[in-house]
């Protein structure tokens, strides 16, 4: 059957997954091999492909995809996490454009449509990964929300509750309006923006007119003042201490205090303290025992502490407010000024610190054996410099905010028998809840009675508990000895690929879950990926339009392509600048290998005498191929792989098919002979199987190609290459012989000298020189003659390597004046290497101060250039 002229990515890429697929090669049972596990970032359910994800699953694939080869049991789970505000916006928004409201449904019925959503839309994002090629043991896809799943969660909570890890409290958090839930800091991102400073004035109680200005962001807040704050060593202020100041437009007293968190070069030096908008307005509040007055609603609207504001939008009542307190002469000055605001990482509405009432998790005990099995290595980072993001972050960890006010989401097990701040148990069920409250009260209360909490977990709150409840969800609730047989073998996991913005999210987390509750780490390595940008080095996102859609890629590429396109320069922890045309590469690439399997499939072959250039082809390649091997697996065990493709790259672009190729192809029309033809399959499968776990797809099509192969004799499951001995010595020579050829095919090309015209080389040598591989040399660069000779060649080319001087006679028709310029030239150049190094040499500082071995180079470096000078010289000398 004859091979196809052009490599169809769209007839190999379906046949081969649905291959893999029907040999359940992706499925993983324990046994006694070695495992090798990694766990998905589980996607969001309402998430689709973005080139996020193509980066951060090829690079899991090509890990999961060499392992297997190795021999281990390569186990990739699969999943999708609910995204309780994403998924939550969503269904309320289908439910808008068909009519109904969600106030209008009982949670029930609203959790119904929320299923039915996921149902149909939420397994988008784990086809269009099929598609790339990922070999996931689709068997073992979860969901954070499935039965089993969930109950680990709950498990987890009543667990950190018990050991009192998890409380109840009043404190100050970030409230999203548009989604209407609280997030914690993590979920906030902060941007700089444009802004106003409003410079407003507040009479002191008392005085015919006696002012003090502060200065505020947000003048829609003074609604909500209790106290002015000077600094303490501010001599400005220090008689209106004690006083009262009158708030503008609310027209209430309120307290003039002093504290050193103040700073007095900020603005006036005068700070409106509203403590229940402001974190550090709230710490002044707690402290000065001031009042709290809420004034917005959770929807960001004013409530009736906002007066003639109420139910206006806290947007609208800034630029009205501002203008009432000009025209009551209240305002002084509005200034152009640029600070961070915090947004919704989910909703990008701005947040409103709030105090509310909700449930945390006390962080400081958990979090540092989490820092101690990072900074002592048990856990590495690559990049390493990660470490020290972590550090901070766990050096400075706040208490993790837990609730949520959704309805989508795992429903927090506390129930409440009455509306004191303590009127409440934790439990699986009502009905252990009634029996606990009955405990607690000293009365019987029955589970009619009861009301759950209304509120959701973070979403995050359960992904944390991801390696472990994807293999044992039970293990919370029945403890570590308990743990079944998948947990025991799989965890923990090997590898976690992942991207830096969620280093606090979840990486970090899912430690502290693993310490606490198997005491051990959930993984041995962390790769952090970059961020994928464009050419202009913007982020790439829908909203901006800057981003391509991976799908449309692979039809236009190959799947093939676009992995090779997206970690071609894409090293750990750095951000990847993006472009179509890396695609480009990464399809070339692919037609170049299955050119050179075209090329030798077209061979006919006989057994016939081996060539001596072929002898060599193959000793040297056999080096070569153990060298790549060897080069490969380092960069692969340091994460290096962005490095570990390129090398690949240039291993099958340049020495297979440009070097090791040309130089065993058998004439026009002649036959190869069977042993050179045989040992070329071999390396043929040895290259193809270094490239399999970046492009999987290609491969398996051409290892088919090949040889005939018996039944699941296929390339996903074939041993990985191993390097043997690498002769350095036949590398060094070739590296010399390969560039006498491309001086020889330079000069044919210069001098517009055809291949097929047999030209003679002479050769004088000036330095150590093998001659071991002047077959190859004369068969690549179509030698007629070649002679060594004791004198320099009159008219002929020339050229020289390493020291030696090599000619090749002119024709008729060679132009002798342009090879005298060209020699002066490049004797111009030589003369000033010379003087360079020279230079330097007759630095006494830099040749009594610089290692030995760095000024043995340079004195070296002198040699050849004086050395090289010289047969310049000659060689102009010649043609004068």
């Amino acid at each position: 059957m004859e091979i196809p002229k052009q490599y169809d990515p769209s007839k190999s890429e379906d046949k081969w997954y649905k291959h893999w697929m029907n040999q359940r090669y992706f499925h993983s049972e324990p046994d006694n091999r070695e495992p090798y596990t990694i766990v998905i970032p589980p996607p969001n359910v309402t998430g689709v492909l973005h080139m996020g994800h193509m980066l951060n699953n090829t690079i899991q694939d090509v890990l999961v995809r060499k392992a297997r080869m190795e021999g281990k049991n390569a186990c990739w789970v699969p999943g999708t996490d609910h995204a309780s505000i994403a998924t939550e916006a969503k269904v309320v928004k289908k439910l808008r454009d068909e009519g109904i409201k969600k106030s209008d449904l009982s949670r029930d019925e609203f959790l119904k449509h929320a299923m039915d959503w996921k149902d149909k839309y939420g397994g988008v994002i784990l086809e269009q990964l099929k598609k790339l090629g990922a070999s996931c043991d689709w068997d073992r896809t979860n969901f954070t929300m499935n039965p089993e799943y969930s109950e680990s969660v709950i498990d987890t909570f009543i667990d950190l509750y018990k050991k009192g890890k998890i409380y109840r409290g009043l404190r100050m958090i970030n409230w999203d309006p548009q989604a209407q839930t609280a997030l914690s800091d993590e979920e906030v991102e902060y941007k700089e923006v444009n802004s106003k400073l409003y410079h407003v004035r507040y009479k002191i109680e008392g005085s015919e007119d006696e002012w003090l200005t502060i200065a505020t962001t947000r003048p829609e807040t003074i609604l909500g003042d209790t106290a002015i704050c000077v600094n303490p060593n501010d001599a400005r202020y220090a008689n209106l201490v004690g006083k009262k100041a009158i708030v503008p437009i609310a027209d209430r007293a309120v307290p003039i205090i002093q504290d050193e968190y103040v700073d007095m070069e900020f603005g006036t030096g005068c700070l409106k303290i509203t403590p229940a908008h402001d974190e550090n307005d709230y710490g002044l509040g707690q402290k000065h025992k001031l009042e709290t007055i809420d004034i917005l609603n959770d929807d960001g609207s004013l409530n009736e502490h906002g007066l003639h504001y109420s139910g206006k939008d806290r947007f609208e009542v800034r630029t009205q407010i501002a203008k009432e307190l000009d025209e009551r002469g209240y305002m002084i000055k509005i200034e152009d000024h640029i600070n961070k605001v915090g947004y919704s990482e989910r909703t990008n509405a701005v947040i409103e610190p709030k105090l509310s009432l909700q449930w945390f998790v006390n962080m400081k005990e958990l979090s540092k054996p989490a820092l101690d099995v990072v900074m002592n290595g048990e856990i590495k980072f690559h990049p390493d410099n990660m470490k020290n993001t972590y550090r901070h972050w766990m050096e400075n960890i706040k208490d993790w905010c837990i609730s949520r006010q959704l309805w989508w989401g795992h429903q927090i097990p506390a129930w409440y028998f009455g509306s004191g701040p303590n009127d409440y148990v934790v439990a699986r069920t009502a009905e252990e809840a009634a029996k606990l409250a009955s405990e607690k009260t000293g009365k019987e209360v029955i589970k009619e009675a009861l009301k759950q909490d209304e509120d959701v977990l973070d979403t995050w709150f359960s992904s944390w508990l991801w390696p472990i409840s994807t293999f044992d969800a039970t293990i919370i609730r029945n403890g570590k000895e308990a743990a079944n047989a998948d947990l025991k073998y799989y965890y923990p996991t090997n590898d976690l690929v992942t991207a830096p913005e969620i280093m606090f999210f979840w990486v970090a987390r899912m430690i502290i879950a693993g310490i606490e509750y198997l005491g051990e780490v959930p993984f041995k390595n962390v790769y952090y990926t970059g961020i994928v940008r464009d050419k202009l080095g913007r982020k790439m996102s829908k909203s901006l339009g800057n981003s391509p859609d991976p799908i449309e890629l692979m039809e236009e590429y190959g799947a093939d392509g676009v992995r090779v396109g997206i970690l071609i320069s894409s090293p750990a922890g750095n951000d990847l600048p993006f472009d179509t045309s890396q695609c480009e590469q990464g399809r070339n690439f692919a037609n170049k290998i299955w050119n050179a399997l075209r090329l030798v499939n077209m061979w006919e072959w006989k057994d016939i005498e081996q060539p001596e250039a072929s002898k060599l082809a193959i000793e040297w390649f056999e080096s070569r191929l153990n060298q790549t091997i060897a080069s490969v697996n380092n960069l692969m065990d340091k994460f290096r792989i962005s490095e570990a493709l390129m090398t690949i790259y240039k291993f099958a672009w340049d020495d297979f098919c440009n070097w090791y190729l040309e130089m065993i192809k058998p004439e026009y029309q002649h036959p190869i002979d069977t042993a050179t033809l045989d040992k070329t399959i071999e390396f043929f499968e040895q290259v193809v199987k270094l490239a399999h776990p970046f492009m999987p797809h290609l491969t398996e099509e051409i290892w088919h190609w090949l040889k005939d192969r018996e039944e699941g004799e296929d390339i996903i499951i074939s041993k990985w290459p191993t390097a043997n001995n690498i002769n350095e010595d036949i590398l060094k020579e070739f590296e010399v012989a390969s560039s006498v050829v491309t001086n020889i095919r330079n000069i044919r090309k210069q001098k517009n000298i055809a291949n097929k015209v047999e030209i003679e080389l002479s050769i004088k040598i000036n330095a150590d020189y093998s001659k071991k591989f002047d077959p190859v040399i004369n068969k690549m660069g179509n030698i007629s003659k070649l002679a060594y000779v004791e004198e320099k060649v009159a008219n002929a080319f020339s050229f020289i390597e390493k020291n030696n001087e090599y000619f090749i006679p002119f024709g008729e028709t060679v132009d002798v004046g342009a090879e005298k310029k060209k020699i002066e030239e490049e004797l111009e150049y030589a003369k000033g290497s010379l003087a360079i190094v020279q230079k330097k040499l007759s630095n006494d500082k830099f040749v009594n101060n610089a290692p030995d071995q760095v000024v043995a180079m340079e004195r070296k470096k002198e040699a050849d250039a004086i050395s090289k000078i010289q047969i310049l010289e000659d060689k102009l000398a010649e043609l004068n």
